[in-house]
């Protein structure tokens, strides 16, 4: 049994794991890129969760995604172990902020991962036509409601510019007045509302993609810290070198 877990532990504290299994994703991608463009299955990849529509697909055609999961799990696990390992391994030296700054990259990293997971679960897209009055539910207890359109034409009849007002609406009750307007989204608990289209005549009416991303907040606090480690890594290591 010891010899068993000695095995186990050396396993996922090893570097070659590391390389090895991201050689592995890396080969489970290059098939997923083969496979996706000639399989119709992929055409409603947005149409559920991410997990929701796997568990949906044969696994003749989703094999290489849940290989890649659970490699990645792995890829997980050794990141946290050797993280651990190094920290107490060069608890006592004295430049901390060398030894910390590449457990904040596999932090990042952890939190990216993380992000991915929690959309994979919970996020959804979804496209709806509306015009001035329409409420729109995004969710069991959420509704939007399209309250003004307004569409600035040129005396040539292009479109100048444009901006969408809503309201959130949670169990009836107005909680957010937003804008929505060019590369200006509306943002509000996880949901990201953007324009897709405009309609002019008869009646004014546009295109919304709605997206719910519960992972976004993760995501930036992973990329945020992902960077940091690295710019942190790479100053002190030219610092060290100038000594």
């Amino acid at each position: 049994m010891r010899t068993l877990i000695r095995h186990i532990t050396g396993f996922f504290f090893s570097l070659n794991t590391t390389i090895w299994f991201t050689a592995l994703l890396i080969a489970a991608f290059l098939a997923g890129a083969f496979i996706m463009p000639g399989r119709k299955e992929f055409e409603s990849i947005h149409s559920a969760s991410f997990f929701q529509w796997l568990i949906e697909q044969p696994l003749t055609v989703t094999w290489w995604l849940w290989l890649s999961i659970a490699i990645l799990s792995i890829i997980v696990i050794n990141t946290l172990f050797c993280s651990i390992e190094s920290v107490i391994k060069k608890r006592k030296v004295t430049q901390w902020l060398l030894l910390i700054s590449p457990q904040i990259i596999h932090v990042g990293f952890l939190f990216i991962l993380l992000a991915h997971l929690l959309s994979s679960i919970g996020g959804s897209q979804q496209m709806a036509a509306a015009g001035e009055g329409t409420f729109l539910k995004i969710s069991e207890n959420n509704s939007v409601l399209i309250k003004d359109i307004n569409i600035q034409l040129s005396p040539d009849g292009y479109v100048n510019d444009w901006a969408v007002k809503i309201e959130y609406y949670l169990n009836n009750d107005m909680v957010k007045e937003d804008r929505i307007a060019p590369n200006s989204p509306s943002l509000y608990e996880g949901f990201n509302i953007n324009l897709k289209d405009m309609r002019v005549v008869p009646t004014e009416a546009v295109l919304l993609q709605i997206n719910r991303e519960p992972g976004a907040v993760w995501a930036l606090t992973g990329g945020i810290l992902f960077m940091a480690g690295i710019v942190m890594l790479i100053a002190l290591k030219i610092k060290t070198e100038k000594r």
